[in-house]
């Protein structure tokens, strides 16, 4: 008999009052969540959900309901490049998550690619999602096109964001990215570290339109002229961000600067100079140092030919950035653009 009264208490359906006891409020305050009665916070209607969801509490989706249909929605929207790349598929998922997770709204998150790095590419998809979101955010070029399209979108009432690139300053609402002056030198620090002989050391940028990697450029020319003067910097080489020309670029460099050192790829392209690297060099001979963490930039950290990964955060770029885009919906553009930085994260040989 008493096994058949504990069965019963276990088939129970949970009513209002263990909905409370989960929630840690009042049966009042459940009411109150459940029927609309009167204004609960947010996080305490929030919690009272949860916690019916969790114990199967047979209204649980109407609690969800109401809560969201009290939540202000807030559209925002995102332009990328490079949409068939691990990063930027991976941007895309974090992006995606921030949004769904951000507190406060029901988010709705947006996101478009820009066919190639042209400036009227991205100028094009940034006007058109300003024109259905509350807010955009992109990963543009620097270009007078962009700028002008920034100021027609601020124009408008919707706060622009620069994402990695620091494109139209003075103009945009934040930049959200690594401090691209720092990382040039950590690349620097690492290969003046690794390498214990003079020699030369090259640096590949996407092109004059990447703010950011002229400034990466510059942290990484800096810091080896203060603190490794015994490395002589080659020209610069423009490589598109493609693998093909940093390969071929790449495979030059060691056939005729025997006295190579290391290699700093600043942009996008990297997998190139891994396999160059592969064929015509053992780990470690030359140190490079690439941007972002992928299967590629893994696999060669793993086999040696590769000395560091500086990785963008995304996870927490895509938090503090919507928070940011958020913020500017609800309390107006921000009169003063500022610079949001993340610190880097570093990944060497031994971290994978």
């Amino acid at each position: 008999m008493e096994s058949c009264h504990a069965g019963i208490a276990m088939a129970r359906r949970p009513i209002i009052t263990d909905v409370a006891q989960a929630a840690g409020v009042s049966v009042a305050t459940v009411d109150r969540v459940l029927n609309g009665r009167a204004r609960v916070r947010e996080e305490t209607s929030r919690r009272v959900y949860e916690a019916a969801r969790d114990i199967g509490y047979h209204a649980a989706a109407l609690i969800g309901q109401r809560i969201q249909a009290e939540v202000p929605e807030v559209r925002l929207g995102f332009v990328l490049h490079k949409e068939k790349q691990a990063f930027y598929q991976a941007f895309r998922q974090e992006l995606e998550a921030a949004v769904a997770a951000a507190p406060g709204i029901r988010g709705r998150a947006q996101i478009l690619f820009a066919p190639s790095q042209s400036p009227g590419d991205f100028a094009a998809l940034m006007r058109e999602l300003a024109r259905t979101c509350h807010a955009v955010a992109a990963s543009a070029v620097t270009h007078p096109e962009i700028t002008d399209t920034v100021v027609g979108i601020q124009a408008s009432g919707v706060p622009c964001f620069a994402l990695l690139n620091d494109f139209a300053q003075g103009v945009r609402q934040t930049y959200v990215g690594l401090n691209n002056l720092k990382t040039g030198r950590i690349a620097a620090h690492m290969i003046a570290t690794a390498v214990h002989r003079p020699g030369k050391a090259a640096v590949f940028v996407g092109g004059y339109r990447w703010h950011g990697h002229e400034l990466r450029e510059t942290g990484f020319r800096s810091y080896l002229r203060e603190y490794a003067p015994q490395f002589t910097v080659l020209d610069t080489l423009v490589n598109l961000e493609t693998r093909q020309l940093t390969y071929e670029a790449t495979l030059d460099l060691l056939s005729r600067h025997p006295d190579l050192r290391g290699i700093y790829c600043a942009g996008g392209g990297m997998e190139g100079a891994i396999a160059a690297l592969r064929e015509a060099r053992a780990p470690g001979d030359v140190a490079l140092v690439v941007n972002e963490i992928t299967p590629e930039s893994r696999a060669a950290l793993a086999d040696r030919h590769v000395a560091m990964v500086i990785a963008t955060p995304l996870e927490r770029l895509c938090r503090d950035l919507v928070g940011h885009m958020v913020q500017a919906v609800r309390n107006g553009a921000n009169p003063l653009p500022g610079q949001h930085f993340l610190r880097p994260d570093l990944y060497l040989p031994e971290s994978v």
